[in-house]
Formats: C-alpha cells, structure tokens, sequence
C-alpha cells in the first residue's frame, strides 16, 4: 500500500458546528465491471467517512447508471433519465471522493463518461481519490484524474488513499487486514477535504465562482 502523506497534516479531526454544518461528501465508486474488488475499498472507506462529524455521506454507484460515452447538448429520453439519477446529487455536494482502480495505466470508462456529461457540478470543490490495483497501486489512474478535474476548475487535494495488490489486504469479511497505516492515510485526505471543503463553501456564498 502507497500512503501519500503530508508531515503538516492536521492532527485533529474538525468538528462541525450549528453554523458549520457538515459538507455533503459524495463518494464515486468508479468500476462498474463484472467481478470488481470496488465494493470492498468503497465500503471500507465509507465506513471512515461516516464516523465523522463534518461530513454527510453518499456512496454513488456508477454500476446503477448506464451512462453513454457519445455526449449530446439535448439527449434522448433515456440518458435524460439516467442523468437525472445523479446529476443532482453531483451538484448537491460539498466535495468528492473518487474511489478508482486502474485499467490499463488509466481509470474506467465508466467514471471518464459520468466526468464527461457534468461540469459545473464538479467546479470549485474539493476531490479526493482512493485508488486500488496491482503493484502500482492505482496511483496511475489518480495521476491521470487529477488534470481532468484541474480542467474542470475542481480542487484535487494532495493526499491520496491508495492499496497495492488489494485483493491481498482484506480479508472476506472486506476488513482491512493491518488497517492502521490506511486509517492514518484516510484521516489526513478527509481532513484536507475538510478544510477544502470548508472554505470553498464559504468562499462561494460570498461571491460567485469566476469560472
């Protein structure tokens, strides 16, 4: 397992307060594919997320919608119906995490369409990734994520969660099997989001995003 960290990072987890509410933090499982390990990393980090105090979670799966990858300005019927599965939601959001393995260097296709058919709902919020793989861990996927939501004016957040060889660091019940390494990682991504997350919200309800 590959832990981005930082030695500055913050040591105390914030709080969320009657005037701070918490930020709504909506969690992208980004493999739709047939047999995906996804579900065991998502639900192990949700887990992290929604022991927070500052966060409201929502896991948004990309296998219940069926994206297409030809984008149009006016789509039929039944992508309008898909889209109006998610887009809301995407554009509820305070930040997002991107949970992602790695395809070919790359991430999935699935989660580049959900990308493609959205922008403002991505604009002047904070991302961050887990990502899960091989030997690499997944940490080409996030490199390649990080300058499509930099196009798309979100805030990609310098830490990353990230398993090498994953299958092999749960054990069948989805427990991570020496978790405190990746609990560590995940407290200081979350509270980058958190500050992140935070202080875009309140930079948005003085002034409108130049973007």
């Amino acid at each position: 397992m590959d832990i981005t960290t930082n030695d500055s990072a913050t040591e105390a987890t914030p709080k969320s307060t009657a005037s701070q509410p918490p930020l709504k933090l909506a969690v992208i499982m980004g493999s739709n594919r047939e047999g995906r390990f996804g579900p065991v990393v998502t639900d192990w980090f949700v887990s992290r997320a929604t022991g927070r105090a500052d966060f409201t979670v929502e896991l948004i799966d990309l296998a219940d919608t069926d994206l297409p990858t030809a984008l149009s300005f006016n789509p039929p019927a039944p992508v309008r119906d898909q889209l109006a599965k998610i887009t809301h939601r995407l554009a509820e959001a305070d930040a997002f995490v991107v949970v992602t393995p790695e395809y070919n260097h790359s991430y999935p296709a699935s989660l580049k369409s959900l990308i493609d058919w959205h922008f403002g709902e991505w604009q002047a919020k904070p991302v961050g990734f887990v990502s899960y793989g091989g030997i690499s861990g997944g940490l080409r996927a996030v490199e390649h994520l990080r300058q499509v939501f930099a196009e798309l004016h979100a805030v990609a957040v310098r830490d990353t969660v990230s398993f090498h060889n994953a299958g092999a660091l749960f054990d069948d019940e989805g427990r991570h099997r020496d978790p405190d390494g990746a609990d560590g990682a995940a407290t200081a991504m979350l509270d980058q989001i958190a500050w992140w997350g935070l202080a875009l919200r309140d930079a948005k309800s003085a002034r409108q995003y130049a973007g």
